[in-house]
């Protein structure tokens, strides 16, 4: 990605971004356990409760997502005096206090539910979902009292986002009366729709449905490109719109304005975990970059990353500016160098990857030139875990080992990169520490692996990781290959000959 300098200044600018963002607010909850067996009463599973998590969704999510990435979020919504609503009202109130970038206007509506959608979750997969709501328009009252605070929240903010999940807060009146009076206040709109009938979104600046919400609203198929663009336009023209974002799943993600040629980003999630909510940091991130003084197309390029990002997690999850920044950084490379990451990075993958109930392993060393003793060591590691970590010493530790002169004979960018092309490593890491204990105490690994020239009691952080329950394995030695060796014989001028070690 050419344009990964501008994105990361981009990124800088963002705790200056104002955005208002107004809609259906709701709870989502998550029910985390694990299913064993069949229920008697009938051919379905039993889950056995272990874990339960409530978060914000809808145009909570939505400020959630521009507070986790720096912006300033100000939520306008409905909120029902039911204890689902409580729960809201203490979340946000929590983020508030704590100087999370999100402030609100919360109107309470007695005797209105709380929208929840309590999710049922095993081994990664969502096994029932389950929503307790009111679709019915909010009263004339409370939208007049929305519309209120959105006039003395207009002054000073950049975007308003509507986010419209047909529950009723954006009703007719209140959607045209909002697109109005930010039209008057020249502030940029940007929608998520729900609806069928797009006109009633008429006088955005930009409408992000998805593909099947596109296709439904015209007609029109959008399989292809070309498809997607002749049902973008014909939207915008006859519901003046003024650009369509439209999110395509495995497709990537489209923008097509009135003027330019259309843009067409390709997907960037090579593990997708959890789609809730992706639709809403999409927005939140375009919106965002729009807010920062982007050019929308960059603004797109942003938010198609933090989509691929967000589907790799689990459950509602917010983008930090951490996680797209280092995702910028990796959008230039290769798929192969897309597995080289930051620690914080290799955190956030194994926080994901256990979630699912994958087992983690780590290897270490330098790594210098790789030989079939290395292969065979990850060809082992690999076959002990579901994904494998290679952390390598980086170029000052590898001096400082002693590994002889001339050491390393590769740097460390391009030792990341020949492992990261290998299918059985995951993730590389890049330490500077003489040890790689700091990165076993933060990422806590199932399994350790080493070469077979070790013994158990010493591998260095075995003891950490057995005292937190983890294992330690010794791959099989394979005698005659070694970095060291390898060196020592072209220098030697050797050609073929082999010579015994087992280091790297």
């Amino acid at each position: 990605m050419n344009d990964s300098p501008a994105m990361l200044r981009l990124l800088e600018r963002f705790h200056l971004a104002r955005i208002i963002c107004l809609g259906d607010l709701m709870l989502d909850r998550y029910v985390y356990g694990t299913v064993e067996r069949i229920s008697a009463e009938a051919p379905i599973p039993i889950i056995r409760d272990e874990r339960n998590e409530s978060v914000l969704g809808g145009v909570g999510n939505v400020a959630r997502n521009i507070a986790a990435a720096g912006g300033q979020a100000h939520l306008l919504a409905l909120n029902g005096d039911d204890a689902a609503g409580a729960e809201v009202a203490a979340q946000l109130a929590a983020m508030a206090g704590a100087g999370a970038g999100i402030s609100t206007d919360l109107v309470t509506r007695p005797g209105r539910p709380t929208t929840v959608k309590t999710r049922y979750i095993a081994a990664g997969q969502q096994l029932l979902r389950a929503d307790r709501e009111t679709t019915d328009a909010i009263n004339t009252a409370d939208g007049e009292t929305l519309l209120s605070h959105l006039d003395a929240a207009l002054t000073g903010a950049e975007v308003l986002v509507l986010s419209d999940y047909g529950k009723g807060v954006l009703s007719d009146d209140l959607l045209a009366a909002a697109i109005a009076r930010a039209r008057a206040a020249n502030v940029t709109t940007v929608a998520d729709p729900k609806r069928h009938d797009l006109s009633a979104y008429g006088g955005v600046d930009f409408l992000k449905p998805n593909r099947a919400e596109l296709t439904a609203a015209t007609g029109l198929p959008c399989d292809s490109d070309e498809q997607v663009t002749r049902a973008a336009r014909a939207v915008m023209q006859q519901c003046d719109i003024g650009a369509i974002l439209v999110s395509r799943s495995e497709q990537g993600m489209s923008l097509i304005t009135k003027d330019g040629d259309p843009v067409h980003l390709p997907v960037r999630a090579p593990e997708v975990f959890d789609v809730s909510g992706a639709g809403d940091t999409v927005v939140a991130i375009f919106a965002l970059a729009l807010a920062a003084g982007s050019a929308p197309m960059l603004g797109a390029q942003l938010a198609n990353l933090a989509g691929a990002i967000v589907v790799g997690k689990v459950g509602t999850a917010a983008v930090s500016q951490d996680e797209l920044a280092n995702g910028v950084l990796s959008a230039d490379l290769t798929r192969s160098e897309d597995k080289v990451v930051s620690a914080a990075m290799a955190g956030a993958d194994v926080e994901r990857w256990r979630a699912n109930g994958l087992r983690v392993g780590f290897t270490n060393g330098c790594f210098d030139l790789l030989h079939p003793g290395h292969i065979s060591l990850l060809n082992e590691a690999k076959s002990l875990c579901d994904r494998l970590i290679v952390a390598i010493n980086d170029d000052a530790s590898v001096r400082r080992l002693g590994k002889g002169e001339g050491r390393p004979v590769q740097a460390e960018a391009a030792r990341a990169l020949v492992l990261a092309s290998l299918a059985t490593v995951d993730r590389v890491l890049i330490f500077a520490e003489d040890t790689p204990i700091p990165l076993l105490e933060q990422l806590r690994p199932d399994v350790l692996i080493k070469g077979g020239d070790y013994d158990i009691a010493g591998v260095v952080g075995g003891d950490i990781v057995q005292a937190y329950g983890g294992d330690v394995k010794l791959a099989g030695f394979l005698d005659g290959h070694s970095s060291t060796a390898v060196i020592a014989r072209m220098d030697a001028g050797a050609g073929d000959k082999t010579d015994s070690g087992g280091g790297n």
